[in-house]
């Protein structure tokens, strides 16, 4: 077995598939009918890199892309000087200008800003592609008035600085299935949209995130917002496989040392685990500092050589340990997945985030930036 000073080995690493990618923009292209997939590559790829994913999915059949952050479409567009790209997060003055600058595509959803959009669109020469937005229920940007939405995409269109380019909103419950209030605002979302597609009958028309397109055909329109899906995570928190989905992120790292623990010996911060009897303990180089949350301790498990073992000991900033029971064949050096497949074992984004109580994109943004990104293949 390798040992720890082999540079094989690697203190962390997220291994990220591109192929998966491609491969679940493929599947989830084959369910539109006409619709366009836009692939959300925002918060660096949902922690699996946003350049070398979006490439990917637009190799899979997005035809565009969405973030965030006026940053993260100026990076985007250094990268893909053709793709459309919409930024559809809140922007301050300063942010709006290098959005513009780089040729992609806003929201917008009050008078007040539609004007500073149209002023600096003046000043750079170019109309500013907007898409208004329509707060059907979820509560966060967006009109909720039916008529102030379709007047402000009224005066967006009459004004030679803007180009109408959207019309779009977000759904607050389409990951929890059965639930009536998607219905509700799909229906609020359907009439409006209708409106605002008399302005501009070449407005695209766009509501659905992963899980409504999994979910309802109907809340396809003109375009699909996708993020999670692409990754292979499972937007209902489930088996990401039930959807034909694959998950793309492995995080993976190794067992540094293994000690040998006499009974009532602890492990970690606090003395939160104690051996039970005779134990051998294994060391990860990995914690917190990495994205691997706090929250897990002594409540997950590690794969080493295909079998699971459970985390034992608060985790610390830069290392954990794991209970490799009475006897052990598990020598340092030997790799440990922490997310991801090794032999017949598989550990899910969804199965941490069950543990946390959160959901599984947390989980792959969560990994830190001092963990290296590998895209093999």
């Amino acid at each position: 077995m390798s040992g720890a000073g082999d540079p094989a080995v690697e203190r962390a690493v997220a291994r990220v598939d591109l192929g998966a990618v491609e491969r679940n923009c493929a599947s989830l292209a084959s369910k539109l009918s006409g619709a366009e997939l836009c692939a959300v590559v925002k918060a660096d790829g949902y922690g699996h890199g946003a350049a070398s994913c979006a490439a990917a999915a637009l190799r899979g059949g997005a035809s565009r892309l969405a973030v965030a952050a006026a940053v993260e479409g100026e990076e985007l567009r250094l990268h893909f000087p053709e793709a459309p790209i919409l930024v559809m997060g809140a922007l301050t003055e300063a942010e709006l200008r290098r959005a513009l600058i780089a040729d992609c595509d806003i929201a917008i959803w009050r008078p007040g800003f539609a004007a500073l959009a149209a002023r600096l669109a003046g000043e750079l020469g170019s109309p500013a592609r907007a898409h208004v937005k329509h707060d059907s229920g979820m509560g966060r940007l967006g009109e909720r008035d039916p008529e102030v939405v379709v007047e402000l995409a009224r005066s967006v269109a009459a004004d030679q600085s803007l180009q109408l380019a959207g019309i779009w909103t977000h759904f607050a419950t389409a990951d929890e299935p059965g639930d009536e209030f998607f219905g509700r605002q799909l229906e609020a979302f359907r009439a409006v949209a209708g409106r605002v597609r008399e302005i501009e009958p070449s407005v695209l028309v766009h509501a659905a995130n992963s899980a409504a397109t999994l979910r309802e055909p109907g809340s396809h329109f003109d375009m699909v917002r996708c993020g999670v899906a692409i990754y292979g995570l499972d937007p209902f928190q489930g088996d990401p496989s039930g959807n034909g989905l694959e998950p793309a992120l492995e995080l993976r790292s190794y067992v540094a040392d293994v000690k040998r623990f006499e009974p009532g010996a602890s492990a970690g911060y606090g003395r939160s685990w104690r051996a039970e009897g005779e134990r051998w303990v294994g060391l990860l180089p990995v914690g917190y500092g990495d994205g691997v949350r706090r929250g897990l301790s002594n409540q997950a498990e590690v794969l080493v050589s295909g079998r699971r073992y459970p985390v034992v000991g608060t985790i610390s900033m830069d290392n954990l340990t794991i209970d490799l029971g009475p006897e052990t064949d598990v020598r340092p050096g030997a790799e440990a997945v922490l997310i991801g497949r090794q032999g017949s074992e598989v550990i899910l984004a969804e199965e941490l985030a069950r543990r946390l109580g959160t959901i599984n994109y947390e989980v792959t943004c969560g990994i830190s930036s001092r963990v290296p990104r590998s895209h093999p293949g």
